[in-house]
């Protein structure tokens, strides 16, 4: 076991309010490179002219209520079937989190959109392209109030998790890096680190291998079971290089905005010290990768 930096555990935005009026509604088309296009339907206005404009307005969920919300607006104009047209690219920097969707119409009050219909196929399996620049990521997606919401991801380098291999002893995984001048010279001498949110000096490395962009690592669950004390351990997977700032791995190379729910792994039995315990991956709010080992079920009788 040895120390390193700081957990990174940021804390959960707040969901949004109930909206009880009927807001309009939007569909949107993503491109390969990460931008969106959205078609708003709106409330019984004509197009826009030079006696008012229209926007897309876009806000970000806060943790802090006193904090002030990003916001970021996109004109919006006639598409040529009488809808209203806004373009999302992948060049205009949006910061991580969730952003609520919402339309301005002239003088009317800010309306908060429902989500249309979705074509999302051109994030599936995406490939960024050879580039040192930020992957943006953005994924629309229905609120439980049935909202239309953007999940948005910018990250350089990127660490993305592919296939999650579950066995008994721990898991074997591997992922791709993207955004760094020379992957395979970055991920020469990397490790994966899982660090512990209960305690930051708890610190568990394992090396990876390498092949040009790609990585792999196993990691049992043996080391972080002998520290576990009862409740919920969580541990945190990062990539580190040999020389360089680490990089959380995730998934977000796809359309699903919310991993967590969709991306189910089994847990195994774990022998601790401190009492029976299990084990098992899984994806967090953000879609990151972390494990989790937790007290054990009592066997059906």
């Amino acid at each position: 076991m040895t120390t390193s930096a700081p957990r990174h555990h940021p804390a959960t935005p707040p969901e949004e309010p109930t909206i009880v009026s009927a807001p309009p509604r939007a569909d949107c088309i993503a491109d390969s490179a990460g931008g969106l296009t959205f078609d708003v339907d709106v409330w019984g206005r004509p197009a826009p002219t030079g006696d008012w404009t229209a926007a897309l307005v876009l806000r970000r969920r806060v943790a802090d209520a006193d904090a002030d919300s990003d916001e970021v607006r996109l004109p919006l104009s006639p598409n040529g079937d009488g809808r209203l047209r806004a373009v999302l690219p992948s060049t205009v920097a949006l910061p991580e989190g969730r952003w609520d969707m919402h339309v301005a119409c002239g003088e009317d009050d800010v309306r908060r959109l429902v989500p249309g219909l979705n074509d999302l196929r051109s994030l599936v399996d995406r490939t960024p392209s050879q580039s040192t620049s930020p992957l943006a990521v953005r994924i629309p997606y229905a609120t439980k109030h049935g909202n239309l919401s953007l999940r948005s991801w910018l990250r350089v380098p990127h660490a993305e998790a592919a296939d999650i291999q579950v066995e008994s002893a721990g898991i074997t995984a591997r992922g791709v890096l993207y955004r760094v001048q020379d992957p395979q010279a970055w991920l020469a001498g990397a490790v994966v680190e899982a660090r512990c949110r209960r305690d930051a000096a708890l610190v568990h490395t394992v090396p990876t291998t390498a092949e040009g962009a790609e990585f792999a690592f196993t990691l049992t669950y043996g080391p972080l079971a002998e520290v576990w004390r009862g409740g919920l351990d969580v541990w945190d997977l990062w990539l580190r290089p040999a020389d360089g700032e680490p990089v959380r791995i995730a998934r977000i190379l796809d359309d699903i905005a919310d991993k967590k729910p969709v991306f189910v792994y089994p847990t195994r039995s774990v022998t601790a010290e401190y009492a029976p315990a299990q084990a098992g991956p899984y994806y967090t709010a953000d879609n990151d990768l972390s494990l989790r080992i937790d007290e054990r079920e009592p066997a059906a009788r």
